[in-house]
């Protein structure tokens, strides 16, 4: 079976480290944007009427055929291992990944053609889509579900710090996501280590930050 890639998503994430663990986790826009011969405007008729879409993508990233029955989850502080069909890590028999998120628009370019812009990626800029579905509540949803070991994880939110200097170095429309992202805490579950000096790369900044104590301050913003 041959899959065919029908588009691939423009986000502000060239890297790995700081994607949020899932979608939805943090409200970061990305932009759809479609191979031409997928382009076609009667492929999108009543797509607007949506307010969630489902992504079937690839974990671009990872070498090709590299898959372990059983994985470390970082949630589980790296020193447990699980089966991979019971979490969602990216090495898999097949590198494919599973998104759930929020439709904002779908507008045309004169250059791109029909562009779709979505809100709660959690893919690395350029990863191709082999897919897109609607997201139907009456179906997908299952408020009573059981989320296995995910459930009792515990999620330590953190309360984010930005010195006065180097807030006026972000951007106003980044800078609720780049709370949002360093509040989720970008870091596996493994690390913690309050004199270690993180670095994410986000929308063309460098962003260096420390954690202790429960408050993740950016020290330095290039």
């Amino acid at each position: 079976m041959e899959l065919k890639v029908i588009a691939h998503i423009h986000t502000d994430f060239p890297e790995k480290f700081g994607v949020p663990r899932q979608s939805g986790l943090v409200g970061v826009t990305g932009k759809i944007i479609f191979e031409p011969e997928y382009c076609v405007a009667d492929a999108f008729k009543g797509l607007e009427g949506y307010s969630h879409l489902w992504l079937i993508w690839q974990f671009s990233e990872i070498e090709e055929n590299k898959w372990s029955p059983t994985v470390r989850p970082p949630r589980l502080g790296g020193n447990k291992r699980m089966g991979v069909f019971a979490t969602r890590s990216p090495y898999r028999p097949n590198s494919i990944g599973l998104s759930s998120v929020e439709l904002v628009k779908i507008e045309h370019d004169e250059a791109l053609g029909t562009v779709i812009t979505v809100k709660g990626a959690d893919m690395v800029n350029g990863t191709p889509i082999f897919d897109i579905k609607p997201y139907l509540a009456y179906t997908d949803s299952h408020p009573n579900a059981i989320g296995g070991f995910a459930d009792d994880v515990i999620e330590n939110k953190l309360k984010a710090k930005i010195p006065e200097n180097l807030l006026k170095k972000i951007p106003k429309q980044h800078l609720k996501d780049i709370t949002e992202i360093l509040e989720n805490d970008p870091r596996p579950s493994y690390h913690d280590d309050a004199s270690r000096v993180y670095g994410m790369s986000y929308a063309g900044m460098e962003i260096k930050f420390t954690v202790k104590e429960g408050i993740v301050e950016i020290c330095d913003i290039n």
